[in-house]
């Protein structure tokens, strides 16, 4: 894997994190709210999974593969 690569990798996974944070002050804010939207919270819900998911998958590429 090339440095600048690895550094596009390291770049989309904090985008994705700050989208994940963002989420989750949004799905704070429609908590609160005495009548919340229902369907947008699963939607944002699902999204903040999603997002967690593909992180998860990019912190993967950066660690290097061990030889069995």
């Amino acid at each position: 894997m090339t440095i600048t690569h690895r550094e596009d990798i390291q770049r989309r996974i904090i985008e994705l994190e700050v989208e994940h944070r963002d989420l989750d002050n949004v799905i704070e804010m429609l908590t609160r709210d005495a009548r919340p939207e229902e369907l947008q919270l699963r939607r944002l819900k699902k999204r903040k999974l999603q997002l967690k998911d593909h992180i998860a998958l990019l912190k993967m590429q950066l660690v290097p593969d061990i030889p069995a």
